[in-house]
């Protein structure tokens, strides 16, 4: 596949974003990334891990492709999900070193062709997907809305 304009607009935007998730754990202890404040149904780590496997099945399940994410830890941080207990630190350590990997082998499998078909759909939040454009674009904003929720419940940990 041939990177667009609009593709490679996507990607960097999507680069930008992944840092922004990332200082989350330079700025914040384990406990804190696990800390569910009250009234809130997720914590920092979960949104950060559920970015991670939302852009796989948004980019590569739609596209009819593994991806790279283990099947329980996508399973884990699933749309539908929410914290099931206590993130250990290995854990911790894969989703952030998922968040920065991924956008290589993306950007590689981008270039080499390997997105050949798309499975048009409609998101859980009303979002038409007709393309694999449509899901990069879509993923920027959904992991957008995620950091917003993570920016709000930053300050109660």
């Amino acid at each position: 596949m041939i990177k667009t304009q609009s593709m490679y607009t996507s990607l960097n935007i999507w680069k930008t974003s992944r840092k922004l998730f990332l200082e989350y754990f330079d700025k914040y202890t384990l406990e804190q990334l696990n800390k569910l404040p009250e009234g809130f149904s997720n914590n920092l780590i979960w949104n950060i891990g559920h970015v991670v496997v939302a852009q796989q099945g948004l980019v590569y399940r739609s596209s009819g492709l593994e991806g790279y994410v283990p099947n329980e830890l996508f399973d884990l941080y699933k749309p539908g999900t929410r914290p099931t207990g206590k993130t250990t630190q290995a854990e911790a350590d894969e989703l952030k070193r998922l968040l920065i990997s991924l956008i290589e082998k993306t950007e590689n499998d981008l270039e080499s062709g390997k997105f050949t078909t798309f499975k048009e759909r409609m998101t859980g939040t009303g979002f038409y997907l007709a393309s694999l454009q449509d899901a990069l674009e879509f993923n920027n904003y959904h992991e957008g809305l995620h950091l917003g929720f993570m920016m709000n419940i930053r300050k109660f940990v």
